[in-house]
């Protein structure tokens, strides 16, 4: 037995070495590689032609997928109007208000309504901020080149999030409508922003870095980081205006009667449009075939608020999840969700499917990945939060397609939707946020069993 497990290995090293020593392109493997491209294929040479002078993604289009799908659906939420992000990556805090704001909407009883994102997004910046400065504290004694200390100075902050991004900051300070603290320039447009917000962040946890390594008093390093965060607050403010801490407002309703000048704080407003909801009754799935279903995973660190939860959510398959959201869509509740939206997407005619672009046509190449080979090697990903609002079945009940609610503007899409087949679910959906009434309660034994803890690089992430 050992003499077979030391010829295997002979053999493995063997193998390992052979393929080291053949590194370059020799002369040999150019005069193969040259032949998967030969000009006078008549086909090659149009192909070439076309690909130079054109946009890959029109010639890839497949025209007989164009009347595929219409926009009717049976079963379909009842929303309130397209919102538009425009330059931001906000898109977690868009959709997660766009499923809530229809319920303000039918409480007040009027026919237009907006929070402010740009209220919401100056705390969220700012609590990103401190989480940062918190996390190189804890890590000051790590080396600076390690993974966890790396990863932390790569991205300080950024405009991204999740479903538990919104609960952690309109838990701890609450909301406000739009014509209160409105959109800016800069809150439309946060490249710039971000960037020199993320310059400073990297300055401000080098210095902190110093000072512990110094051996400075847990009192000197609090106060450096309390007077840091007030250069974040001010170049927050400069930007986007100072939040409110209290404000009045008021309405006009369908019937044109305006409603009494009231005050407000903005926690005090967030309470009395949500009086029944409870966020602990919101539950995250997702669909990752990389790892094993029926289990609650938890992101590490995934969170904006230092107090704040984590990212985390249930795995389960997709024929569960999809059972899950036609459940909340006929009772007329919206739900948080996010996708790979690129992949596949003809956003000229606001549809999604598996067959929308031939690329392996255009190039006489098989791309043969399945979801699980995209996760693992980063090829798919969720990039974008929209509201999943609508599904249409069939005679059997079983879903065909499904429709977002976007928040790229009206003139994205089909009028600010995105419909998408059912098919398109199975290979680029990722999670749902549904309320915990519509789980099966083979899902609902999972809340209580011992999470998994997954790192902060998680691929998932």
């Amino acid at each position: 037995m050992k003499r077979i497990i030391i010829a295997g290995l002979a053999l493995g090293l063997a193998a390992t070495s052979a393929l080291a020593q053949q590194t370059g392109i020799n002369a040999a493997d150019m005069k193969n590689i040259k032949e998967s491209y030969n000009i006078n294929d008549p086909y090659t040479r149009a192909m070439t032609n076309a690909l130079s002078n054109n946009d890959v993604k029109k010639l890839a289009l497949n025209r007989e997928n164009l009347d595929e799908f219409d926009h009717f659906f049976k079963y379909r939420v009842k929303v309130s109007g397209i919102t538009n992000q425009k330059s931001s990556g906000r898109c977690w805090m868009f959709t997660s208000f766009n499923t809530l704001r229809p319920k303000v909407m039918e409480k007040l009883n009027i026919s237009k309504f907006d929070f402010s994102h740009n209220y919401l997004y100056f705390w969220d910046i700012f609590e990103k901020s401190n989480l940062f400065l918190e996390n190189i504290i804890e890590t000051a004694n790590e080396p600076i080149d390690s993974r966890i200390v790396q990863w932390h100075f790569k991205s300080p902050i950024g405009d991204g999030g999740v479903w538990n991004s919104f609960v952690n900051l309109i838990k701890k300070y609450g909301a406000v409508p739009k014509e209160v603290m409105p959109e800016t320039r800069t809150s439309e447009n946060t490249g710039m922003l971000n960037r020199l917000i993320k310059r400073k962040l990297r300055e401000q946890g080098y210095q902190l870095r110093k000072m512990i390594e110094a051996k400075k008093s847990a009192t000197d390093i609090r106060a450096a980081k309390v007077q840091m965060m007030g250069d974040i607050y001010r170049m927050l403010a400069l930007n986007l205006g100072e939040p409110p801490t209290e404000f009045t407002w008021r309405y006009k309703n369908k019937e044109g009667v305006v409603s009494e000048l009231k005050e407000y704080t903005p926690l005090g407003f967030a309470a009395e449009m949500f009086p029944n909801i409870n966020y602990n009754d919101y539950i995250m799935l997702m669909n990752d075939p990389t790892r094993p279903y029926y289990k609650m995973y938890e992101i590490e660190n995934y969170r904006n608020v230092s107090e704040g939860i984590n990212w985390k959510y249930i795995n389960l398959p997709n024929d569960v999840l999809k059972n899950v959201a036609m459940e909340s869509i006929k009772a007329n509740e919206a739900m948080y969700a996010s996708c790979d939206v690129g992949k596949q997407l003809n956003n000229s005619i606001g549809v999604s499917d598996i067959n929308n672009y031939d690329y392996e046509a255009v190039y006489g190449v098989k791309f043969g990945m399945d979801k699980t080979a995209r996760i693992l090697t980063r090829e798919s990903g969720s990039s974008h939060g929209m509201a999943l609002i609508a599904v249409d079945v069939d005679k059997n009940e079983k879903p065909i397609k499904w429709q977002f609610e976007n928040s790229w503007g009206a003139s994205s899409g089909h009028n600010g939707y995105l419909t998408f087949s059912d098919k398109w679910f199975d290979e680029y959906m990722f999670r749902l946020v549904v309320q915990k009434r519509f789980l099966p309660k083979k899902v609902q034994k999972v809340l209580k069993d011992k999470v998994v803890m997954l790192p902060r690089w998680d691929f998932m992430y």
